[in-house]
């Protein structure tokens, strides 16, 4: 019954009218895919299986620790035989029916309640405080994304600007030592470019440590724990299913068949509500500490960028010089055969 309701949810088609709302059903459609291939990447894992002694589903008492055979009566042990390998393999085989029967079931219950709650005709779970905060944090990465970027590309443009100061400041030198009627002015200015090499150095340094910082804070804290939001909307997801399910169970008439699948899915169901539960916990817990991080290191960092920008360009050496020390960035040695930290990015 099972198989064949699955065969019927797996190939059922759903029409589309045209009423001038083609476009937003398309989309809808998009969105309703992409849920339902998360719902399917997490296949069954047919390699976790075992055998114990006593057959499938027995304990681990039977299991006789190869240490404890001494290697003079290892003649003297009896092959297993024909009918033993057959048993072996049907237990395995009966084992990985199971696995990928329980998947299968629980894939057409939650596919199935993906598309009445996208359909309005199933009832979700909401938490509107928790689903906010999520969305905010979503919003959030979006937004410190865009500013990552424009913080990279920055980077990558003023180290241009640096090298073609420095070639500038090289060829002033060279000017200066072969043109003695004009020695003094390329002296000068060749002394000014290196000043500003020097100068811009130092920023440069500044604005990579404020790179790494809202990098690490972007694409490893945030993203932590979105993938544990990831986790609460799959256990949502199930937990409602679940939940429809047994409401379904207990409609139904109770005969003696009846009442074995009404407890089966109220265990079922138990199950998947304290699953649900303590990942919205865990969720909780960590959109708590990681907007206290988050204003932690922004302020930090925002700090940093905002005077050591006001003192490069506003020429004041000193400044620049001790507010990389205020915050504790370090600059590369020169001539460190270390790759630079913009090859790094």
């Amino acid at each position: 019954m099972t198989d064949r309701l699955m065969s019927k949810a797996a190939t059922m088609e759903i029409p589309i009218h045209g009423n001038g709302d083609s476009r937003r059903l398309a989309a809808e459609d998009d969105g309703l895919e992409q849920d339902l291939q998360q719902v399917m990447v997490s296949g069954p894992n047919l390699n976790e299986t075992s055998i114990v002694s006593g057959g499938y589903g027995g304990t681990a008492e039977g299991i006789i620790p190869t240490s404890a055979i001494k290697s003079s009566s290892l003649h003297h042990q009896p092959h297993p035989g024909p009918a033993g390998d057959e048993a072996a393999t049907r237990g395995v085989a009966v084992e990985k029916f199971d696995i990928v029967k329980k998947w299968g079931i629980n894939t057409y219950k939650c596919t199935k309640q993906l598309i009445s709650e996208r359909f309005g005709r199933g009832s979700r779970t909401v938490d509107l405080e928790l689903e906010t905060q999520i969305e905010l944090l979503r919003d959030t990465k979006r937004k410190y994304e865009c500013v990552l970027g424009l913080a990279r590309a920055l980077t990558s443009h003023f180290y241009s600007l640096v090298q073609t100061q420095h070639a500038l400041a090289d060829a002033f030198s060279d000017l200066s030592q072969k043109s003695p009627e004009l020695q003094e002015e390329f002296g000068y200015n060749a002394e000014t470019q290196k000043l500003l090499c020097k100068n811009g150095e130092t920023l440069l340094g500044a604005v990579n440590f404020f790179v790494s910082s809202i990098n690490t804070l972007v694409n490893k804290t945030m993203e932590d724990t979105l993938m544990t939001v990831k986790q609460y909307e799959t256990a949502r997801l199930e937990y409602d299913a679940y939940r429809t399910d047994l409401e379904e169970v207990n409609l139904g008439p109770r005969d003696a068949g009846t009442l074995c699948r009404l407890e089966a899915a109220q265990a079922s169901f138990h199950a998947h509500r304290a699953k649900y539960e303590k990942l919205r916990a865990d969720v909780a817990v960590k959109l708590k500490f990681l907007e206290e991080n988050k204003v932690k290191v922004m302020h930090k960092q925002l700090l940093l960028f905002h005077n050591a920008i006001s003192a490069y360009f506003a020429g004041n050496q000193t400044q620049l010089e001790q507010t990389l020390k205020q915050f504790n960035v370090r600059l590369k040695s020169p001539g460190a055969d270390k790759p630079s930290w913009l090859e790094e990015q």
